[in-house]
């Protein structure tokens, strides 16, 4: 076994035990009665429902990763991606050709893999707990189309960055990362109106009380909008959320039509406070910053190993290419992932609790924490959450530390 080979096998179960260790320390720290937060919310056969949840998805999420890993270990060590690698040779295309071709086989057997997983998350498990409103149909489109888009999109991009490692040497990273940025911020601005449409449908919200609230709050804070849409996220879960997208005129906010049913007017104004205040704050911004530095790193240690013989031989490869090296460093990068996973989350969760705090004083802070509250319940989220899941995964801080700001924010006012 080559060095290579012992290093991409070890990193591979390091991140495997990692996750594993945050899936059950998590369940361990699920309280077994309902915390002081939630008091007056949840009962305890709700509490014991989320408890039930919670082991269940991560039951689920271990078996998938466990599969997951067996399967690439067993490529890797079977040599059956040199195996794939030659099929594909025998293609009468160029260079980028077969790489493209290699990289939607590889995507399409790693998706045939995810798929019964997905479907047993979605119309067992989700169903289950009374989540789940996904047809069976919507199943299958939703994963056409986002194929499609992958194909599309994904396509010409990889074609470039393939082009870029073979023909700029040094520098590729450097003309891939501009790429790569400039397609990200286009289809951030694009996609309220383009992409997200394809899966659902956005409406906007209808004149009434509601409308007029939210309205005001948004001229009281000097923020321009593209529009509030109602999204039909009933569609699919019961989940309740909304989220802020898009960037200059095509910004705009989307409230799930589950969260209309969940939570009163204030405590809608607050959710729209907080969304509001991402923008205000510049969030938005710096978080498309970080993703580019991320991309940055990972590119630019890409171009150091993309060429090395030792990592594609390491991999099963017997013939090298760029291609091969790419997928052959993604492989080997899979602690790095994790790791500026786990940066830009802190990031995250520390714009959440900026959000926080310019919701809480531009509109009502008891508003915002009985939301946080009531989505939280209705999610059947994990209410304290291990840290070292936190660290590893999660974009907002857990609920009772929010919920313990917010009321120090309401004792000052």
């Amino acid at each position: 076994m080559t060095a290579y080979r012992l290093v991409i096998l070890c990193s591979l179960l390091a991140v495997f035990v990692l996750e594993l260790a945050a899936r059950l320390l998590n369940l361990r720290a699920f309280p077994e009665a309902p915390p002081a937060v939630l008091a007056g919310f949840i009962d305890f056969d709700h509490h014991r429902r989320a408890g039930a949840y919670q082991r269940a998805a991560a039951q689920l999420g271990i078996v998938s990763d466990l599969t997951g890993l067996v399967l690439l270990v067993a490529a890797i060590q079977g040599g059956w991606l040199g195996l794939l690698d030659g099929l594909v040779r025998e293609l009468p295309l160029s260079a980028i050709g077969l790489g493209l071709i290699f990289f939607a086989a590889v995507g399409l057997v790693q998706g045939l893999v995810d798929l019964p997983f997905a479907a047993w998350r979605t119309f067992r498990l989700e169903a289950r707990f009374g989540l789940n409103r996904t047809s069976p149909a919507t199943f299958v489109l939703d994963r056409l189309k986002g194929a499609a888009l992958a194909a599309v999109i994904g396509g010409p991009l990889l074609a470039a960055i393939l082009w870029f490692f073979g023909a700029f040497g040094p520098l590729a990273w450097l003309a891939a990362l501009v790429l790569v940025s400039l397609v990200a911020a286009v289809l951030q601005y694009l996609a309220p109106a383009y992409i997200l449409p394809l899966f659902n449908r956005y409406q906007p919200l209808p004149d009434g009380e509601l409308k007029s609230r939210l309205t005001a709050l948004a001229g009281r804070l000097g923020f321009h909008l593209a529009g509030i849409f109602v999204m039909d996220g009933s569609r699919r879960s019961t989940r309740a959320n909304a989220f802020f997208t898009g960037f200059g005129a095509k910004k705009r906010i989307a409230l799930f039509d589950t969260l209309l049913g969940a939570l009163a007017p204030a405590e809608i104004e607050a959710v729209l406070a907080h969304e509001i205040g991402h923008w205000q704050l510049g969030h938005v911004r710096r978080l498309f910053a970080l993703s580019v530095a991320r991309t940055a790193v990972f590119l630019g240690l890409m171009a150091v190993f993309v060429d090395s013989p030792g990592l594609v031989r390491a991999m099963g490869f017997t013939v090298p290419s760029v291609y091969a090296g790419l997928l052959s460093f993604a492989v080997l990068a899979a602690p790095l992932g994790l790791v500026l996973s786990a940066a830009t989350g802190a990031f995250s969760r520390a714009y959440e609790r900026e959000a926080d705090e310019f919701a809480a004083k531009a509109s009502e802070a008891a508003g915002l924490r009985t939301a946080l509250i009531k989505l939280s319940i209705e999610n059947v989220s994990h209410p304290s959450p291990h840290p070292l899941m936190v660290a590893l995964h999660h974009t907002h801080p857990p609920l009772a530390e929010r919920l313990g700001r917010l009321e120090r924010l309401e004792r000052r006012t």
